[in-house]
């Protein structure tokens, strides 16, 4: 029996950016089984002392800007406009309606938009305004996909995978596993395919 691969995401991470608009057709390519795990990253640095971006190390924040959108050229994807809006104010919103979406079935399509809207327009994830565009995006109904995000339920679902996420040893994300094998960083997504049989994902 194949194994399958669990994409651990936290939508407020930047490079995360670089993944959304490519899983599509990552996944129509390569025909990988793969699970959402929607957690805190936030959460988890706090636990670690790990700041990545703070506003007090410029040079380090307009270097990633800069990475990131050296890596969509290369992936030849949407180049994003710089600087998106950074710390994302909407952080757990974002994260709780990803939930809604993967129970709802289309979270693949969730995330690519709302990180369109965000890193292309300037519409923060997890606001009104991006919520409301991706929804229209998806043929979804804004409100009723709101209550559903704010459902006690997928709240305590959002605890529960941030706890297993610490517990595993997610540090960072995007991140991606096989079993115990972590891979960590957006460009790992390509690297898992050449682990691809001896990970047992054929």
């Amino acid at each position: 029996m194949k194994n399958s691969l669990t994409f651990w995401v936290s939508i407020g991470s930047t490079y995360t950016y670089l993944t959304a608009l490519r899983l599509s057709k990552f996944k129509a390519v390569n025909k990988i089984d793969i699970r959402f795990k929607i957690i805190n990253i936030r959460w988890i640095m706090k636990k670690m002392d790990n700041v990545p971006f703070p506003p007090s190390k410029s040079s380090k924040v307009g270097y990633m800007w800069k990475d990131i959108q050296r890596r969509a050229k290369i992936y030849q994807i949407p180049i994003p406009k710089i600087p998106a809006p950074y710390p994302l104010k909407y952080f757990d919103e974002a994260n709780l309606y990803a939930l809604a979406a993967l129970e709802e079935g289309w979270f693949v399509n969730y995330l690519e938009n709302t990180y369109r809207y965000w890193f292309l327009e300037g519409i923060p994830a997890g606001s009104d305004e991006n919520i409301k565009l991706t929804c229209a995006k998806n043929s979804v109904d804004f409100q009723s996909f709101k209550e559903k995000s704010s459902s006690q339920k997928l709240l305590n679902e959002y605890k529960n995978n941030t706890q297993i996420a610490y517990e595993f040893g997610i540090f960072g994300v995007p991140s991606f596993s096989v079993n115990e094998n972590l891979f960590w960083g957006d460009d790992r997504l390509n690297d898992i395919i050449h682990f691809k049989e001896e990970l047992n994902l054929v």
